[in-house]
This record gives structure tokens, C-alpha cells and sequence, in this order.
């Protein structure tokens, strides 16, 4: 409703009006404040019930120009008297400075503490501004800004607009012209030291800074604290008892009478209940009979009942009688010894044969009760409900015809099939060999410390070098113009000129090495360069590449001028890969994936491929990155080889398997062979034949068929031809490397009773 306000004059019919007049539709009280004034009555809260016929709408004579400098918003908001604090029934005091001349309408003084009232004499502006004064000085508005009044609107809708709202007038407020760029506004980040501190106004646009106590509020929300910065959350709590005990009691209320007077009303419900009991109605409670009630299930129904009712009843199976392993005193020949013992107790309890150890006993009495009785008994209990058991129709399948199609061995040829020739000269195992490109000549390295380089043809050992270590991996220079066979003992890799063959490579060999030329400034490397004394030449050592740690393999890329080196050793330097024209060193890695086994280079591509225990990374070395990683499902990788064509790759382990992989077909095995019983320790292709071996710690070297077919639609055709064995058994270990003959079907085998075996 609009205030307004009103006095009475002598002579006048009706007040004199100082604003408009309303009411609210619906109501017909109105509340009249009067003012004393010259000639009035005394002032008071009057009540008075108008019917909204007997208002008027506008006073007369307001009707000028009197209150043209009024805005809506004003005439709205300030029009009428301002509420004061004294009740209608008190008596005000009235103070007059002397009697007007124009019937009593001289200035009135109001009390202390009274707003200001317009007599008609004042005008109506001043009346308006006065309220508007007292208006805003007891404003007690929560609004953070009052001059945007568009409401609880989205200010989306401003968004194509040049304004963002309007104020209490009605006239728009426009939105502050931002003409800034992003260089000025980092300008003023750098100038202004409160633009941090600076946030936008969505209601009306513009920008203000917060104060202290506002950023000090915001940093306590963001940590998860009170706003109040006086709260504590922590404070003791204040007990409205004490824990103590007292001597007067909170409360000493007398018990009530009704506490020892029997209850009429318990004795109504016990007679009625003492009633039902006598008719009938409520039996007593009788003592359960402590007797199991166990009885048949089945006792009642007919056998055949069962079967015409489930037509596809399956009868539970039968357990397996008990044979003279389970006997207490069984033959002597089904007892087992003690590394049959220890044998099943490493195997995992799917895979034994017998899920119990037979024992023998002097007599029945002697038997103790069976450990895993209830145990038994409960999965039989298990398989019984849980198990499926379904009808399987059989089918007569010719157990021939299950057996996939292999071809026979006799088309697979040529292999090896026997043992031709024996290298022996070494007085320890022998771990590594390899063979000339040219098949002439076959390098071997023992524990005994020596590199012995022998003639394939005849066995005849041609040269003996000693080296002073163990000798754990030796590479011949695949390029047939080089003459340099790579040794890896302790931490050095060896680069030797065995003089054998051609005389031209040979000298070629030496004048290449000869046309180095050191730098001025030499890099920074992860190994040593070192050139051969001339007593050393004399032996056939050319170069030694010292490194920090020992090298556990050594092999060559296919043009000769490269060589990875695998170190044992954790971080990323484990592989260095050598350059031999230039004598660099460079680790390719930044970071380790695991403990690495072996590493071996595409024949084709720009490929490294690295082995560590469980994964085979391949990395293509000029753009230096991972291209794909295959996982054998192997627990230990062994060893490693590649195709000759580069598109199939197998890799031997220590739990006896060798994983073939088809890389454009899948990271994951394409085939499992698990062919030997113990570790293998290594594998091979060969270079021009379908063949590839395996060789083993039971003493046998494997050879199968490997063909590859261009079509990318056929699958490789895995199948295994020969056995090969000769090796004996040394500490548990039995063969330790193959390698294939270049150019024949012939297969190499070093042994740990410290021979070289050639099959053909």
C-alpha cells in the first residue's frame, strides 16, 4: 500500500491531501496519522473504515504543477508521512514560535526524534527529500547494488544489448565501454599491484576492488574454514549437569500414589484374559519335543516317479574306487621317492596326478585319521549341487581325423638329422659360438677364458685366444668384407682380427681401422675407446671398448658397422649401441622397462628389438619411438630371434616354452611350442632354409619347420622334424647356443661338457 498524509483544518470539509491516495484492492481499513498542527484536533492513531467509493483518487489541487519535479520513482517511494515511533494513545507535546496570520497555519514544531511533516505551507518537494533522507538512513537493505533493479532475471538476456539493467528511475544503465586488448589488460596486470585483487560486477559491468577482510573471506572459504574469523569450531562444551555427584538431587518429587495402589485397569485385562483361559479361547504354551524332526525326503516317492517326471535326469557320478595307492601298506612300487616327493609338492595341485602322497604303515591300527577329510567331503558336497550335469550326445568322430594335417618329414627336407663332427678343445662349458658369413670358420668363447676359432670342414682348431675372463658372448662381422669377430668378457667387448681366410679382407679389415682419425675435442661417451698395444696386435686384438659394467651380450647389425651391447646393470644405459667407423657410443633409452635379456636388430628395417623378462619392445631408431610391444605370457625371456624376412620373431624362456609371434598379426603368440622339458637357453634361425631350433637344459637341440608364406592370408606353418641329442648333462646344464650354418642345413650346438656338436 502507498503512504501518504493528511491534516485537518479548520473550516475544511476533508483533509488536505500531501500525496496520492490508494488502497489495496480487497481491504477497506486505513490507517490515519495525524499531525497537531495550528487549529487541529490532538494528534492520534485513528482507525477508520472507508469504503474505497468514499476516497479520492487525487487530491484537488495537487493537480499543478506543483510536483512536477517529481519522478515516478520518487512520488512512490517518498510520498506520505514517515512512521514514527510513538503510539497513537500517547500524548505529544506541542510547541508553538507564534500564532499565523493566515488562520492558524503557522510552522509547526515537532518533538525531538520525529521525522519531518509537511504542513501547506511547505512545499511538496521539500517534504519528498526530507523522506527521501530518512528513507535511506534507516535503509537496512542487504542488496549489493541497489541501482540495478531488473530483478532476479538471467543476465544472459543483456548479453546483445548495451545496457545492463536499469535503475530505480527507469533509465538504463549502460555497460562500461571495454575497448581494452589482451596487451593492455596484461599491462595493467604488470602496473596495477590490485589486479589481483580486482573482480567484475555481473549486475552492472564494472570492476571492484576487494578489501581485505573480503580476500582475507574468500581464502578461509577456500581452505575449508568458517567464514567468521572469531568462530571456533573447537570450543568446550558446556555440560547442563555436572559429572560430580551432588547432595541434592535435581528433582525430589515425591512418588506418586498410583505407585503402590494396584491398577484397576491391569485388573480388568487379567480377569478377561483368566476368562478366555477357562473357555478355551487361549491355549497354553506346550514344551517343544527336543528330538530332531529328521525324515526322508524321498521316502514316499516312487523311483520311476523321478525319472517319468524329469525326462533328462542325470544321476549324480560315482566316486572312483580306491586302487593300491591308497592302500596302508601298498607295493613298493607306488611309493614314491624323495625327489618324486619334491616334484609334487612343486607342481600346482590342477596338475598332479594324485591329490595325495601314499604311505606305508606296519598295520591298520598305525593309520592315522585322514587330514583332509571334511575337506573332501565338502567339495563333494559342492560338485554334487553346483556342478551342472548335463546330457552330452556323443558323436563318433574318427580320433584321427582330430589330428591336424602336418606334412610328413620326409617332404620337409633338407634338416639335420645326425651328428657329424665334434669340436673339442675347450676345458670348461661353452656358452657362446658363431660362424663366419661365409660358413668357413665358427668362433666359440668358454668359461675357461679362451676364444678358440675353429674349421668348420675338419674341426680343427685354427687359433687360440686368451682373453682372461669368462667369455660371455661372442659375434662374428655379418659384412663378409670385414674380418672382426665382436668378444664381450667382464666389461669389455673385444674387437678381433682372427687373420683367417683371405688375405685382402684381412688387411682391408686392419686398414680400416687404421683411417680413424680421433677428434680435436672428443665427446663425452658412455664407453672407452681403447687402441690395441702391439703385443696385443700380435695375439689379433684390435680395439677394446671399455664400459662401466659387465656385458652380458654382444651382437652386429646386418651392414657390420653397427653393434648393441647389453650390460648388466639397472636404469636406461643397460643397451649402448657402437658405432665402428666413427668409434661412438650412445645410449638409446632414457628410461628402463625392466631388466633387459637380449636385444637384437631388424634384418630389414630401422628396428631395435629389445627383451626384458616378461615384454619384447620393438623401437624404430629414426624416429625414436615405441612402435609395438608384444607380450610372450612367458615368466623369463631367455632369448630371442628374428626372421630373416623380419615378419615373425620367437623368443625361448626358462619355463620351457617357445612363443612364436606374427608382428603383422598380433602383439599376443600366435603359436606356444612346449617341445622340451627344461629351460631354453637359446634359439636360431636360419638365414636361407625354413628351419628354426631350439636348444635346451635336458641335452636335446630341437629342429622344426618354420615356413613363411608371402600370402599375409596363410597362416606360418609350424612343424617340428627332429630331436637332436648328444650333449651330456654338466651341473644341470645342457645345451647353452645354437647357430645355423649360413648356407647349408647344418646346426651348431655348444654344450656345457665343453664340446661343439655339428649336426647335418
Amino acid at each position: 500500500m502507498t503512504r501518504f498524509s493528511m491534516s485537518f483544518h479548520e473550516g475544511s470539509g476533508r483533509p488536505d491531501l500531501a500525496g496520492d491516495l490508494a488502497w489495496e484492492a480487497g481491504h477497506t481499513e486505513l490507517w490515519v496519522r495525524v499531525w497537531p498542527g495550528a487549529g487541529c484536533g490532538s494528534a492520534s492513531f485513528t482507525l477508520c473504515s472507508l469504503q474505497p467509493s468514499l476516497l479520492w483518487a487525487r487530491a484537488p489541487g495537487l493537480g499543478d504543477g506543483s510536483d512536477s519535479g517529481l519522478s515516478d520513482s520518487e512520488e512512490s517511494v517518498f510520498s506520505g508521512l514517515e512512521d514514527s515511533g510513538s503510539d497513537g494513545s500517547e500524548d505529544s507535546t506541542e510547541g508553538q514560535d507564534g500564532a499565523g496570520g493566515d488562520g492558524g497555519r503557522g510552522q509547526t514544531e515537532k518533538p525531538a526524534g520525529q521525522p519531518a511533516v509537511s504542513t501547506p505551507s511547505s512545499p511538496l518537494r521539500t517534504e519528498a527529500v526530507a523522506g527521501a533522507q530518512d528513507e535511506y538512513a534507516e535503509d537496512s537493505s542487504d542488496e549489493e547494488d541497489v541501482r540495478n533493479t531488473v530483478g532476479n532475471v538471467p543476465l544472459q538476456w543483456y548479453d546483445d544489448f548495451p545496457h545492463v539493467g536499469y535503475d530505480l528511475d527507469g533509465r538504463r544503465i549502460y555497460k562500461p565501454v571495454r575497448t581494452r586488448d589482451e596487451l593492455d589488460q596484461f599491462l595493467d596486470k604488470m602496473d596495477d599491484p590490485d589486479y589481483w585483487r580486482t573482480v567484475q560486477d555481473r549486475m552492472t559491468g564494472h570492476d571492484v576492488r576487494l578489501t581485505d577482510e573480503q580476500v582475507a573471506l574468500v581464502q578461509r572459504l577456500q581452505r575449508g574454514q568458517f567464514g567468521d574469523a572469531s568462530f571456533d569450531p573447537y570450543e568446550p562444551a558446556v555440560d547442563f549437569f555436572s559429572g560430580d555427584l551432588m547432595i541434592h538431587p535435581v528433582t525430589n518429587r515425591p512418588a506418586d500414589k498410583r505407585s503402590f495402589i494396584p491398577s484397576l485397569v491391569e485388573k480388568e485385562k487379567v480377569s478377561r484374559m483368566v476368562h478366555a483361559i477357562k473357555m478355551g479361547w487361549i491355549q497354553p504354551r506346550r514344551p517343544r519335543d527336543p528330538a530332531p524332526s529328521f525324515y526322508d525326503l524321498w521316502a514316499q516317492e516312487d523311483p520311476n516317479a523321478v525319472l517319468g517326471r524329469h525326462k533328462m535326469h542325470v544321476p549324480a557320478p560315482k566316486l572312483a574306487l580306491p586302487g593300491h595307492a591308497e592302500s596302508y601298506n601298498p607295493p613298493p612300487e607306488y611309493l614314491p621317492s624323495e625327489e618324486e616327493s619334491l616334484a609334487w609338492e612343486q607342481q600346482e595341485p590342477s596338475e598332479r596326478k594324485l591329490n595325495f602322497l601314499p604311505r606305508k604303515f606296519p598295520s591298520l591300527r598305525a593309520v592315522p585319521a585322514y587330514g583332509r577329510f571334511i575337506h573332501e567331503r565338502f567339495e563333494r558336497c559342492l560338485d554334487l549341487y553346483l556342478c551342472p550335469r548335463q546330457r552330452k550326445m556323443r558323436v563318433n568322430v574318427d580320433p584321427e581325423d582330430l589330428i591336424p594335417k602336418l606334412p610328413r618329414p620326409r617332404d620337409l627336407q633338407p634338416f639335420p638329422t645326425c651328428q657329424a663332427l665334434v669340436y673339442r678343445g675347450h676345458n670348461d662349458l661353452v656358452r657362446c659360438l658363431s660362424v663366419s658369413p661365409g660358413g668357413q670358420w665358427l668362433a666359440s668363447g668358454s668359461d675357461d677364458g679362451s676364444v678358440r676359432l675353429w674349421e668348420v670342414a675338419t674341426a680343427r682348431c685354427m687359433r687360440t685366444v686368451p682373453v682372461g675372463g669368462v667369455v660371455k658372448s661372442v659375434s662374428w662381422n655379418p659384412n663378409p668384407t670385414i674380418c672382426l669377430v665382436a668378444v664381450a668378457v667382464e666389461d669389455t667387448v673385444l674387437l678381433l682380427n682372427p687373420a683367417l681366410g683371405d688375405r685382402l679382407v684381412v688387411g682391408s679389415t686392419d686398414q680400416l681401422l687404421g683411417t680413424f682419425t680421433p677428434p680435436e675435442e672428443p665427446a663425452l661417451q658412455p664407453a672407452r675407446w681403447l687402441e690395441a698395444s702391439e703385443e696385443e696386435r700380435q695375439g689379433g686384438l684390435r680395439l677394446r671398448i671399455c664400459h662401466s659394467h659387465p656385458v652380458t651380450q654382444v651382437t652386429w647389425h646386418g651392414r657390420g658397422d653397427y653393434m648393441a651391447v647389453v650390460l648388466a646393470t639397472q636404469g636406461h644405459t643397460q643397451v649402448l649401441i657402437h658405432q665402428l667407423s666413427r668409434r661412438r657410443s650412445q645410449s638409446p633409452f632414457r628410461r628402463s622397462h625392466g631388466q633387459v635379456q637380449r636385444v637384437a636388430f631388424h634384418p630389414v628395417r630401422p628396428f631395435l628389438l629389445v627383451a626384458s623378462q616378461r615384454s619384447v619392445r620393438l623401437y624404430h631408431l629414426l624416429r625414436q619411438e615405441l612402435t609395438k610391444k608384444l607380450m610372450p605370457n612367458c615368466k623369463w625371456v631367455s632369448s630371442m630371434a628374428v626372421h630373416p624376412a623380419g615378419d615373425n620373431l620367437i623368443c625361448g624362456s626358462y619355463d620351457s616354452k617357445l612363443v612364436w609371434f606374427d608382428l603383422d598379426l598380433s602383439t599376443k603368440p600366435y603359436r606356444v611350442l612346449r617341445h622340451h622339458k627344461k629351460a631354453l637357453r637359446a634359439v636360431a634361425f636360419h638365414p636361407r632354409y625354413p628351419l628354426f631350433a631350439s636348444g635346451s637344459d635336458d641335452g636335446s637341440v630341437i629342429v622344426c619347420h618354420g615356413m613363411v608364406y608371402n600370402d599375409l592370408l596363410q597362416n606360418p606353418l609350424l612343424v617340428p622334424v627332429k630331436v637332436l641329442r648328444g650333449h651330456t648333462l654338466t651341473r644341470d646344464l645342457g645345451v647353452l647356443d645354437v647357430a645355423f650354418h649360413p648356407t647349408q642345413p647344418w646346426v651348431f650346438s655348444a654344450g656345457a661338457d665343453g664340446t661343439i656338436r655339428l649336426f647335418s
